[in-house]
């Protein structure tokens, strides 16, 4: 029986890379046809997003990633990815049951006094069923599909396919680094203990934010592949643009601890942006609604950085606040870009005062003034490219930067999502007003070690 397993799963991950291999060959050749005959980027567009919507699951988590990195994909293809729907079909209950068997062994449902088979939520990776203690207390247990590993390496061989398209039409950056950071962080999330560690490391962090809410891991409901959390009652974020100012504003402003705090202090980034990871606890309506906290959830997209490239973010506010030149281009060195031309020196300017900007603003404001949330910082990558490719393209850029990038442009987003109107520049003076990094690698070093993380991201099983 074992080695008809194995023949089934051999079978099954054979079929998916034919079926890879068939749509992205697929793609390849309608881009052909259309460079030849003068076909439009909109039909190469939809052919690309075609190829890889019908995949599903770990694909489509990477191109997720994709639209949120400058210049990784062209705009139009970016926007039809956007597009798409990346919910995988959900689990049966039977599926479950046999899921739960395999995670905790055949008397797994004595130890929950309830358990709904019909699940919560889905994603890419995995699913959430809602369970209660035996003891009364809510659970949220994150059971991850089957054959998620071979699935994530049979979509990440093909990860090369994406970033060929810059070599097609002449990208302005060099994408060999960011390949890199999304394969690791990638498979990162499939190891749940790793995700258990890091809910523990956000815990400790935000200990003295209680605004922002962490849910308390139950390891022994857990396993590298079932990942069961205190389940924290709220509401979705999009509920409350209609909210209150007050309210929306005091939201914001836990959304700039939950972000800010971790990596100032820590040099720990949560980089999965998505509005579904936040929720709100709030009581009353109308004027007189207040807000009690924030929920923080999904621990398995998280960046540890080294406390020089948080030393560079810092630096960089700092240059750009003073105009120095000089300063700047030591706080680009920070970051990873140690020898920048003139033009690429400016192109990247353009792009770190349109992310300072709030920041460098002393005055209350929005997130981006006039813009909307779907088009925030279009504009300014665009230029900044525009001024790259004139520089004859391919700056190289660092993998610490992949992220950084992708929360910042999220958490901007949820911002203008909220209407929020802050002195952003006031919230950040006082958050690096005791900035030392060689503090941050010591908080860093000590809490990594309280929850068994390594600087390297790499958890092992306890």
């Amino acid at each position: 029986m074992p080695q008809d397993n194995e023949a089934n799963r051999l079978s099954a991950r054979a079929r998916r890379y034919a079926r890879l291999g068939a749509n992205a060959g697929a793609f390849a050749a309608r881009v052909g046809v259309n460079r030849l005959t003068g076909g439009g980027r909109d039909d190469d567009a939809r052919a690309f997003a075609s190829a890889l919507g019908s995949m599903k699951g770990p694909m489509m988590k990477v191109a997720q990633f994709l639209t949120t990195i400058p210049d990784a994909l062209p705009a139009d293809y970016a926007n039809e990815l956007i597009r798409l729907q990346s919910q995988a079909p959900p689990m049966g209950a039977g599926f479950v049951r046999r899921r739960m068997i395999a995670e905790l062994g055949q008397t797994w449902r004595e130890r929950f006094a309830e358990f709904d088979f019909k699940p919560a939520a889905a994603a890419s990776l995995g699913q959430v069923h809602k369970g209660r203690t035996l003891e009364g207390e809510g659970l949220a247990c994150k059971l991850q599909y089957p054959e998620m590993a071979s699935a994530v390496e049979t979509d990440l061989s093909q990860l090369d396919l994406l970033f060929s398209l810059h070599k097609r039409i002449g990208g302005a950056v060099d994408t060999r680094e960011m390949a890199r950071e999304i394969r690791e962080r990638v498979r990162e999330e499939l190891d749940y203990f790793r995700e258990a560690k890091v809910a523990r490391l956000y815990g400790l962090m935000l200990a003295d934010r209680p605004f922002v809410r962490v849910p308390r891991v139950h390891e022994d409901l857990s396993t590298r592949r079932l990942l069961t959390l205190q389940w924290l009652e709220g509401e979705k974020l999009t509920e409350f643009e209609g909210a209150p100012q007050a309210a929306r504003d005091a939201i914001a402003v836990g959304l700039f601890d939950a972000w800010w705090q971790p990596f100032l202090r820590y040099g720990v980034i949560h980089g999965d942006p998505h509005l579904g990871n936040y929720a709100v606890v709030g009581k009353g309506s109308g004027a007189g609604q207040t807000i009690e906290g924030i929920n923080l959830f999904d621990y398995g997209c998280v960046r540890i950085f080294p406390p020089r490239f948080v030393q560079g973010v810092v630096e960089l506010y700092r240059a750009l606040k003073a105009n120095d030149e000089a300063h700047l281009r030591e706080a680009y060195a920070m970051w990873g870009f140690p020898k920048l031309t003139r033009g690429t020196f400016d192109a990247m300017t353009i792009w770190a005062r349109f992310i300072c900007g709030p920041t460098l603003d002393d005055r209350v404001r929005t997130a981006a003034d006039g813009v909307s949330p779907g088009e925030y910082g279009r504009k300014e990558i665009g230029q900044a490219m525009r001024a790259l490719k004139a520089e004859g393209g391919g700056l190289l850029i660092p993998r610490e930067f992949v992220f950084l990038e992708r929360a910042t442009i999220g958490l901007g987003g949820a911002f203008l999502r909220l209407g929020a109107r802050l002195n952003f520049h006031r919230l950040y003076e006082d958050a690096i007003a005791d900035f030392d990094p060689e503090a941050v690698g010591r908080r860093q070093a000590e809490a990594l070690k309280t929850v068994g993380l390594t600087a390297a991201s790499r958890a092992e099983a306890p």
